[in-house]
């Protein structure tokens, strides 16, 4: 039953966030009150996502941790430089919605990204790697970052916000790691058929409960908040393409290639929107609830052209030199 369940909603995912942030917007003065859950909920799926770590990972990242380094820098460098340099551009008079793009590109790679990495056949080691660092760091990165591209335009409690980080993300991910680590690998096979489901679930209450917190700055569809969904949605595809190219050019097989691919594209989206909901004025969070609406719609895009080339590449023919 369960199992069906979590097959059904693994199908549903792109589907399912630009759901919920409607459904979040409709009901939003019943949802609103249930902010307080968010971080509790977001605890649970970073726990359910770790399983599949262990501390034996991290030995192997020493060992070849070119494309991490090269993935980190896509990340928390290039990407919210990207996202800096389209707030000026675009928004010069709006600290918040620039604040707001720089939150969307900083924020640690998407747990998720295992789900789709293993569908299409990428390297899942690596991506697990990119995982466990990027989160570790996350709780010093991203506010040193913000700060760094942000500067004092808009207010922020850095203390604060390393400490959800720390609960939301590394505690949870210490406890599954250490989970799979004293089970000798039992853990995942035993837990994940009951909690998979729910941590997918999990993902579209977050999206909701955080978008009913910004409805009144969504419901009017006004051509900033048209211009603000074109900014994030650039920016969206071009941390994939970022990926990718990166992935082609440390001449990466196939497999290395697609992790690549989604954990420089995607981001942990729903911490970013747990992050501008609690620590900065609403509207910063507009940019972040935009992501959400692309981020699975874009997951899903991408496998369907990496199949699509990798296929063409398995059928090009091969020439013998004579």
């Amino acid at each position: 039953m369960l199992d069906k369940l979590n097959r059904f909603l693994q199908k549903f995912m792109p589907f399912m966030t630009p759901l919920a942030v409607l459904l979040g917007i409709t009901f939003a003065d019943q949802l609103h009150n249930l902010v307080f859950i968010v971080p509790w909920l977001f605890a649970f799926m970073t726990f359910s996502g770790s399983l599949g770590s262990s501390f034996s990972d991290l030995k192997k990242v020493i060992l070849h941790p070119l494309p991490i380094i090269i993935c980190l820098v896509l990340l928390h460098l290039v990407m919210p430089a990207a996202a800096y340099g389209t707030g000026r551009l675009f928004f010069p008079e709006d600290a918040y919605t620039r604040t707001g793009l720089i939150l969307s590109f900083v924020i640690p790679t998407g747990i998720t990204s295992l789900v789709w990495v293993t569908l299409y056949k990428g390297k899942t080691f690596l991506t697990l790697c990119i995982i466990l660092v990027d989160t570790m760091i996350a709780p010093f990165a991203v506010p040193f970052i913000l700060h760094l591209f942000a500067g004092a335009s808009v207010e922020m409690n850095a203390a604060d916000m390393m400490g959800g980080l720390l609960w939301m993300i590394v505690l949870p991910s210490i406890a599954g790691m250490a989970a799979n680590q004293l089970s000798k690998g039992a853990a995942p096979k035993k837990l994940n058929p009951y909690l998979s489901p729910f941590s997918k679930i999990g993902i579209g209450v977050v999206v909701a409960i955080n978008s009913s917190a910004i409805a009144p700055y969504l419901k009017t569809l006004s051509s900033k908040l048209w211009g603000i969904a074109a900014a994030v949605l650039i920016l969206s595809i071009t941390a994939y393409l970022l990926g990718f190219l990166a992935g082609r050019v440390m001449k990466e097989e196939t497999a290395g290639i697609i992790s690549l691919t989604y954990n420089s594209g995607m981001r942990n989206i729903s911490a970013g929107a747990v992050l501008a909901i609690a620590y900065f004025p609403a509207p910063v969070a507009v940019p972040v609830i935009m992501g959400m609406l692309f981020q699975q719609i874009l997951a899903a895009s991408a496998g369907t052209l990496l199949n699509r080339m990798n296929h063409q590449q398995r059928e090009m023919p091969v020439t013998k030199a004579v």
